[in-house]
């Protein structure tokens, strides 16, 4: 099944918003407490402080833990998982006087839901699988559709994983990255330009780090160097 997952912009906005957050509460209740606390703590981030227009998410660790009644050092685990799961990326870090902005990856996160649609609804399954042309403000994408062998090396299943999550993305600048080293919990990532390599670390490092920890959760630093 081609999944089709709509911008939430123009006359369906409103509407595509509930159906992130239909997703988002019918994947916690079928799971365990554990899935059905974090994902009570995404939809709090969501309703309350998500502007949706801009993407962003302008919130302090601070803010945070009285919002979710927890304290800071839970907050930190919790975001943490969270970009693992590639569902939220910093858009900009905290600097002295303002707080971070993080982002939503809607896409990746529906990813992740898609195996519910059925149980909300066949009238859900038919907007989130509607074929391009026949709607406006539509991103199609395949789930997966690039599958090495499963005892390939780390490397080659996040090329998979990435390849999976956006096709053209990764055509564009993924494919052209070699992994020079992994050990210690830490990846070193090579480009083959100076460009290249910084304009990866800066618009996409959330998401390499992400696809590493879907395949290797011990990886939790990514550094993206350029090539000589």
């Amino acid at each position: 099944m081609e999944i089709q997952v709509a911008k939430p912009a123009g006359r369906n906005a409103p509407a595509f918003k509930y159906d992130i957050l239909s997703a988002l509460a019918v994947y916690a209740l079928s799971g365990d407490k554990h899935r059905q606390r974090s994902i009570l703590r995404v939809v709090a981030l969501i309703t309350t402080r998500y502007n949706w227009r801009n993407n962003e998410l302008s919130i302090g660790r601070e803010e945070i833990a009285r919002l979710w009644s927890v304290n800071e050092r839970t907050v930190k685990r919790e975001m943490a998982k969270l970009r693992a799961m590639g569902w939220i990326a910093v858009k900009r870090p905290a600097v002295r006087g303002r707080v971070a902005v993080y982002e939503l990856d809607l896409k990746q996160l529906m990813i992740d839901t898609s195996d519910i649609w059925p149980t909300i609804g066949s009238d859900f399954l038919s907007r989130m699988s509607v074929e391009p042309e026949e709607t406006t403000n539509v991103v199609p994408f395949k789930a997966k559709d690039f599958s090495p062998d499963a005892a390939g090396d780390v490397w080659s299943r996040v090329q998979a994983v990435l390849h999976g999550r956006d096709p053209e993305l990764w055509s564009s600048w993924f494919q052209h990255l070699t992994e020079a080293d992994r050990a210690g919990g830490t990846v070193t990532l090579v480009a083959p330009s100076r460009f290249m390599a910084d304009y990866i670390d800066q618009n996409w490092s959330g998401r390499l780090l992400a696809a590493y920890s879907r395949v290797d959760p011990a990886i939790r630093v990514l550094r993206i160097e350029a090539g000589s």
